[in-house]
């Protein structure tokens, strides 16, 4: 096997990195902060791990279908690595697992931390903090597409492998090229953190606060500048700008490319989002009911304020938090934990199980009953007025109960890495790793955060973010001898 495409494209990321990383490095320099000499140091440790890398390899672009694994799981391995350095290097977070664990959650979108005190950091690192977010929203394979145009026949499969946004929840695509795709996307991503941004600016936030929180709500990815988060503010306005663009990050982005074409058409005929606004809707209602009704809000405005700003959060696995749900009434931090169960749309900028696959298995089991109820009756089952193959039902259908196991199996693992950890915190810290969300319940409440899981833990819950960002087939398939025999 030749690892030389593996190194080449590790390399290109390297620099890549290195260049992103200039823009923390110049708020740094803006704010005169004392973190400006660890991310230089980062910038010089990536080019001089990447120069290497690209320019000894650079001859070597047919990749094959392993090399595309092993460059979207090892690629994102190496950027977190080195990421991190600039943490590290500054001591704001000493230790490499806490710092490795930060950009890990960062540019998964998970959006948990390790951090107590989140508004000690200086300006330059608080930036790349959220700038995490903004680069693991779209994807940094994704970016890397973009820019590198010679990747040749492997930039379906690694824009595939790495889950970005655009792609269909049943195997559709939004263009036929990939470049032109990735063009399309970073421009419909970067129209939506502006106008969010400039939205949250008018709202009184400060341009540094409006820009980061543009960056996580985009991405849903759920990093704040405060230490209590969104609810810091105290503002309903932003909290309700910031509901718009957890929703519209949660949509499919082949919709918002439609309908930056006209087509509205293809809106008014999604199946999936459909069911993702009439969920939004009813979640969001019923929690906001359930807190008026029992007081926790006498104002209706407020509970509808709380109650769809929580919902979106967490259905749209931001983790973005405005008070502590966890003492809210029963019913309704039971609505609430449905929605980890749910997710947003395929081709977004969420993770988790996504509404289409449970649209999917709804219609399965709708199609079971009623062949039951008539054998010889012919049922099809339909998306956006189409029939899906079975073959794509079937891989939905075992994506779900694969993932089901996982949080089960993930969470005794957890408990075993970590045996001060009681069973409900560890079965919701594997949930909001695995489906990206950050918070959950129990330790890793919104008031919460994962400074106390052990190392062994932490390294654990980093992998399964990084399972859950690129589609945890992707990395058991690292784990097969036949992948590894494979020569196509």
């Amino acid at each position: 096997m030749k690892f030389s495409p593996t190194l080449q494209s590790i390399g290109a990321l390297q620099l890549l990195l290195a260049a992103v990383l200039l823009i923390p490095l110049l708020i740094s320099l803006i704010y005169g902060e004392s973190d400006t000499p660890a991310i230089l140091a980062a910038i010089g440790i990536a080019v001089l791990i990447g120069g290497p890398l690209w320019w000894f390899n650079r001859q070597s672009r047919n990749l094959q279908f392993r090399d595309t694994v092993l460059i979207v799981t090892l690629g994102w391995f190496s950027i977190c690595l080195v990421g991190c350095l600039p943490f590290v290097l500054h001591g704001s977070i000493p230790s490499l697992t806490d710092a490795f664990f930060e950009v890990m959650s960062g540019l998964t979108t998970s959006g948990s931390t390790i951090l107590d005190d989140i508004e000690a950091l200086p300006h330059g690192l608080l930036f790349w903090r959220s700038m995490t977010h903004f680069l693991g929203g779209m994807g940094m394979i994704g970016l890397y597409l973009l820019i590198f145009s010679y990747v040749g026949s492997g930039n379906l499969q690694m824009y595939r492998i790495e889950s970005a946004p655009g792609q269909g929840g049943t195997g559709d695509k939004m263009l036929p090229n990939v470049r032109l795709t990735m063009k399309w996307l970073w421009g419909i991503y970067l129209l939506l953190n502006g106008v969010c941004a400039i939205l949250l600016w008018f709202g009184g936030l400060s341009w540094f606060d409006a820009v980061c929180h543009a960056f996580s709500a985009v991405a849903t990815g759920g990093y704040s500048t405060l230490n209590a988060s969104a609810g810091g503010f105290g503002s309903a306005y932003v909290e309700w700008i910031l509901c718009l663009f957890m929703f519209l990050g949660g949509m499919n982005f082949v919709l918002h490319y439609q309908a930056l074409k006209g087509n509205w058409q293809s809106l008014a005929k999604s199946t999936e989002l459909k069911a993702y606004l009439m969920i939004c809707f009813v979640l969001g209602v019923g929690v906001s009911g359930l807190l008026w009704l029992n007081g926790t809000n006498s104002n209706l405005l407020d509970a509808l304020r709380y109650g769809f700003f929580q919902v979106l959060s967490l259905l749209t696995t931001t983790g973005y938090s405005t008070t502590d749900y966890e003492l809210w009434p029963q019913a309704a931090q039971m609505l609430l934990f449905f929605c980890l169960f749910i997710g947003a749309c395929s081709g977004s900028t969420t993770s988790g199980i996504r509404i289409v696959h449970l649209v999917l298995l709804i219609r399965f089991l709708e199609r079971l009953l009623h062949r039951m109820a008539r054998p010889h009756a012919v049922q099809s089952i339909l998306i956006d007025g189409k029939p899906v193959e079975m073959s794509v039902v079937n891989g939905v259908l075992g994506f779900i109960v694969l993932q089901m196991h996982a949080v089960v199996i993930g969470g005794v693992f957890l408990s075993i890495l970590s045996p001060e950890m009681d069973w409900w915190s560890g079965l919701n810290m594997m949930m909001a790793s695995l489906w990206n969300i950050g918070p959950a319940f129990g330790d890793v409440g919104p008031t919460e955060n994962y400074a106390h899981v052990s190392d062994a833990g932490t390294w654990f819950l980093s992998l399964m973010m990084l399972a859950g960002r690129l589609d945890i087939i992707t990395v058991l398939i690292l784990f097969s001898p036949a992948f590894w025999k494979s020569h196509r």
